[in-house]
């Protein structure tokens, strides 16, 4: 794969005796590690999604980290240095994986730590044209798309300020035309800011460190339709539904408390007086020690989105009714054919009861309302088989106990595991340990490495004599549940004081 080196080197030759002379009139110590070039290099970090944000100043024989995010080195060798590079263009230098450039394959930060794959570097240089140095983002996996167009913008926009940090350590013969430019540079660094958050889809907001709201961008003044400087402090929460109001306020100062990123849904008032969904989205710039200097979010219009996840919700809810209906109307129709042939009751009975478990199950995972929501969990066996065991039960005594761990279930495990359960619950109730009143049963979960073991044991039932010698409907009905429907197999072992059944299937069945 070739490499394309998006910038041409100056055209004349570096003196670096006067190179180290300018370097030299920068109050260098009085920079280094400062909480605003700290800033600087946290927010080139988030901009750019990179793991490493570097200010270097590139000197004869080695290279100077002043300010650094990421990376615990303070400096290294001026050979291994890719600033020195990029210092030399006049636009970012671009290296979308190193380890197939041949200026940087064998070189050691590429071969060893920090593993450097992607590296962005703006050029850091003086109104005279001296390179200094670069302004450089870092990360150990490669980028064949390089940065964006918005994160480019926003290097350049960042190495603007560190010149003029720079620039405000001039010594004091120089220091009216020093702060002249550095005035010149931070116009020019808003102007570049605002022209960028202005063209973003969505809208860009900035508060200072205890939530003031001191920015917004072109955007958010057109969705609101309000006048400039309107929302600024406090006010941004009276543009929310009044429903949303006291939750965006409490999800706010959870943020602002413990300096977690701040995200949530709302509903934001239009310029037409309509009401909007939206998600809030923002994050906290750190200085050196860890202070929060400011906040930068942004407000994205999800509307339609919501709508349309609404409208799916109700389709899903509606034919999730319509198929619990027709449930009650086989059950209904199975009595209704039994009438007239009373030696099919029996038959017809039982078919109903699985019917009603298959029911449950489905009515226990189909999605719901606010108003039908079970009080388990939906994904819970626990909550299933405590549906499934209710008709079983007995006012202040569980004659059904679920022991374990719970276990993860969707809708596609429920059927199964709702016909296995119902069929031992029926035996145990017509023949074993549920036939009488001191018996109980024992349902147990347990992992045992990828498998799931789920047991049943009878206890207190009639006496077991002997197995019985041929399987029924119900015994056929349990293995094709659990051999081939989940996968699993089953295990009988009668034991004298009561029927023990143990089901092996793998933990993946029991969820997507």
């Amino acid at each position: 794969m070739s490499i394309a080196y998006p910038q041409a080197a100056r055209g004349w030759q570096i003196d670096e005796k006067a190179r180290a002379a300018v370097l030299g009139s920068y109050d260098l110590a009085a920079l280094r590690d400062t909480p605003e070039l700290r800033a600087i290099t946290d927010f080139a970090s988030t901009l750019c999604a990179a793991p490493i944000a570097l200010i270097s100043l590139v000197e004869e024989a080695r290279q100077t980290f002043i300010a650094r995010t990421g990376l615990e080195a303070t400096e290294t060798p001026r050979e291994t240095s890719f600033c020195a590079h990029a210092m030399l263009g006049d636009v970012i230098m671009e290296v979308p994986d190193a380890t197939i450039d041949m200026r940087f394959a064998d070189n050691v930060l590429v071969t060893g730590e920090p593993n450097i794959r992607f590296y962005a570097g703006a050029p850091l240089v003086n109104e005279d044209g001296v390179p200094l140095g670069a302004l450089c983002v870092i990360d150990t996996v490669a980028r064949p798309g390089g940065l964006t167009a918005m994160q480019r913008e926003g290097l350049v926009v960042l190495a603007a300020n560190v010149m003029a940090r720079l620039r405000d350590t001039r010594d004091a013969a120089a220091w009216r035309h020093a702060e002249r430019d550095a005035k010149r540079a931070l116009t020019d660094s808003e102007n570049r800011f605002s022209t960028l958050a202005d063209t973003m889809p969505q809208m860009v907001w900035s508060t200072l460190p205890d939530g003031y709201h001191d920015y917004y961008n072109a955007r958010w003044y057109e969705f609101t339709g309000v006048p400039a400087g309107s929302t600024d402090g406090e006010a941004w929460n009276g543009m929310f539904h009044p429903d949303d109001r006291e939750r965006a306020w409490a999800v706010w100062r959870h943020s602002l408390t413990t300096g977690d990123p701040y995200e949530i849904e709302y509903r934001l008032r239009h310029a037409d007086g309509t009401w909007r969904w939206v998600l809030g989205r923002a994050l906290p710039i750190r200085d050196g020690e860890g202070a929060i200097t400011r906040w930068f979010g942004t407000c994205t219009d999800i509307h339609e989105q919501k709508l349309a996840l609404e409208e799916r919700e109700v389709i899903s809810q509606e034919l999730s009714h319509r198929i619990k209906n027709i449930f009650s109307v086989i059950a209904g129709l199975v009595t209704f054919s039994a009438r007239g042939r009373p030696e099919f009751a029996g038959i017809a009975a039982d078919l109903r009861d699985r019917i009603t478990a298959l029911g449950r199950a489905h009515d226990f995972v189909r999605p719901h309302s606010a108003h039908s929501q079970p009080v388990h969990r939906q994904d819970s066996l626990k909550g299933l088989l405590g549906e499934l065991f209710a008709p079983y039960q007995e006012i202040g005594a569980a004659r059904l106990a679920v022991e374990g761990d719970d276990v993860m279930i969707d809708d596609r495990s429920a059927t199964p595991l709702a016909l296995l359960f119902h069929e031992l619950a029926t035996n145990a109730s017509k023949y074993g340990a549920l036939s009488v009143p001191d018996g109980r049963v024992v349902v147990t979960t347990a992992r045992d490495g990828d498998a799931l073991l789920l047991h049943w044991i009878e206890q207190g039932g009639p006496p077991v004599a002997q197995p019985p010698q041929t399987g029924g409907f119900g015994t056929q009905l349990i293995e094709l549940s659990a051999v081939r429907q989940l996968g699993g197999k089953v295990e009988r072992d009668w034991r004298p004081e009561g029927l023990q059944v143990t089901i092996s299937t793998p933990h993946a069945a029991m969820m997507r």
